[in-house]
């Protein structure tokens, strides 16, 4: 396959997850730390931009590693392709994780262009690695 079929199949492999549920995930856990900072008293103008970052990471986490446990798939050979290649699979989800946080905190929070991109290279990194290693797992698993 060329490069270009491959990062379609990346990207379209992302739409397997369970990405309502997802949803729900990363607002309840912004809407936690919003919560928390709030009764704290950590008041500020980038009062949102932590809150924010944490739940674009727990709704990426859980659309990410939901869609490669996930067995009740409508595409089974996009399926089966995602888990082959579990770190090319979860590409799409880390760099729109890194996208929107670095947005998040521009705009948000009091970060210039390049705090914000090095900022938010850990928690796409961090994303990338659970994601990979339990793609990674269940490869094993399902060869043994």
């Amino acid at each position: 396959m060329s490069r270009s079929e491959n990062r379609q199949l990346a990207v379209a492999s992302a739409g397997l997850g369970p990405w309502r549920t997802a949803a729900g995930v990363g607002a309840l856990v912004g809407g936690a730390a919003l919560g928390v900072d709030v009764v704290t008293g950590h008041w500020s103008l980038d009062i949102l931009a932590g809150p924010v970052g944490l739940g674009l990471f727990f709704f990426f986490l859980v659309g990410t590693v939901g869609g490669k446990l996930r067995r009740d798939t409508a595409d089974r050979r996009l399926h089966r392709w995602a888990s082959e290649h579990p770190w090319r699979s979860a590409l799409p989800a880390a760099g729109a994780l890194w996208g929107l946080n670095t947005v998040s905190m521009m705009l948000l929070g009091g970060s210039g262009l390049f705090a914000a991109l090095f900022g938010s290279l850990l928690p796409a990194g961090v994303l990338l690695l659970i994601a990979g290693v339990v793609g990674s797992v269940k490869k094993a698993r399902k060869q043994g």
